[in-house]
């Protein structure tokens, strides 16, 4: 049997997620909590298998719940069911550790599938954040410079050659401001902070600069 928490602060949709979770002959709700701090109070009382949690909750984000959850009980599944779109939160669950992310205007069945693929170790998302977390992955398998763009690119070469951005302006003719504007993306994109930063990057990573 699959026991089941369910964190989320509306009672009547609580009573919903009950219903339809209780219809399946493995799985029982066996414990509910109203708000962040309800959690944390039932969280040791039952080894639970699976936690439905809400992100909005009226004490605290949900997020960082989940957070303090997987530091609590790291091979806890913990499957967030929200309001809020895919598109904003979904990616952001799975890196802090959540097995899953489901909207509340899924279908009964979506859950249930959900819930299992969960519980088996599995991570639940819908084909269209699945293909999103796969350029996700292989952007973090790239060196820092392989992320920029051809110009931004070109740009970083010639700060790193030693070039100021009046001059860069004049030999690849863009304006001052969007020269600069190009070195504040490296930066960011690079995780760098000065033009020297550049220069040992390129130096140490055998670019041809110029």
């Amino acid at each position: 049997m699959i026991e089941i928490l369910i964190v989320d602060d509306h009672p009547v949709f609580r009573q919903g997620l009950v219903q339809i979770l209780n219809e399946e002959s493995d799985m029982e709700v066996v414990s509910e909590a109203g708000s962040v701090n309800e959690l944390f109070q039932v969280i040791n009382k039952k080894p639970y298998d699976l936690v439905v949690l809400d992100i909005t909750m009226p004490d605290g984000n949900g997020l960082e719940a989940l957070k303090r959850l997987k530091k609590l009980r790291p091979s806890l599944p913990v499957l967030v069911l929200s309001v809020h779109s895919e598109e904003e939160y979904a990616v952001r669950v799975l890196k802090t550790g959540g097995s899953g992310y489901i909207t509340k205007d899924s279908a009964p069945e979506q859950l249930v599938s959900a819930v299992r693929k969960a519980v088996s170790g599995g991570k639940y998302v819908s084909p269209k954040i699945a293909e999103k977390l796969a350029f996700i992955i292989e952007d973090d398998d790239k060196l820092p410079h392989e992320k920029l763009s051809n110009r931004e690119y070109q740009v970083m070469c010639l700060i790193a050659s030693g070039k100021t951005v009046g001059e860069i302006s004049k030999k690849i003719n863009l304006s001052v401001k969007t020269v600069s504007t190009y070195r504040s993306r490296i930066l960011n994109k690079m995780n760098l902070n000065t033009n020297a930063e550049i220069t040992y990057y390129a130096i140490k990573n055998k670019l041809e600069i110029g």
